[in-house]
């Protein structure tokens, strides 16, 4: 066992988020992005309907089609989004989120009404800090 396996081990299920290999450090690393979480709200907003891909990619303003595409496929590996194929030429590609899915959006709910509630905070401190910035030029 390295030292690394060591430290995580002592910290039982929980994990050791400053352990690079750690599991829910990966997690959090694939959770966190712009695009998982506004590819959950979208699907989330579609429930339990199941939306397209050229309609979600409409609903995301700035995601390329290749972004969505390693999104959605993360997500679906992960088992928060559930992909469904029509063989029809084009193939028509549906996606719904899972119940683990929607237990997701909850969290990143609450982190979206933080953001909202502590938006003027943040815009405050950031005009702040640019003005010590060039203060010292």
């Amino acid at each position: 066992m390295t030292a690394r396996q060591a430290r995580s081990a002592d910290h039982g299920a929980r994990g050791d988020l400053f352990d690079p290999l750690c599991p829910t450090r990966q997690l959090l690393d694939r959770i966190g992005t712009k695009w998982t979480s506004m590819a959950v709200k979208t699907l989330a907003d579609a429930a339990p309907q199941e939306v397209r891909f050229a309609e979600l990619r409409r609903r995301m303003p700035g995601v390329s089609q290749k972004m969505l595409s390693v999104t959605l496929r993360s997500l679906t590996r992960d088992g928060l989004v559930a992909r469904r194929v029509e063989p029809t030429v084009p193939p028509r590609v549906f996606y719904r989120l899972t119940a683990l899915g929607l237990s997701l959006e909850a969290a990143l709910a609450g982190l979206r009404s933080w953001a909202e509630e502590h938006m003027a905070e943040i815009d405050h401190a950031n005009r702040a800090a640019d003005q010590r910035a060039a203060d010292q030029q």
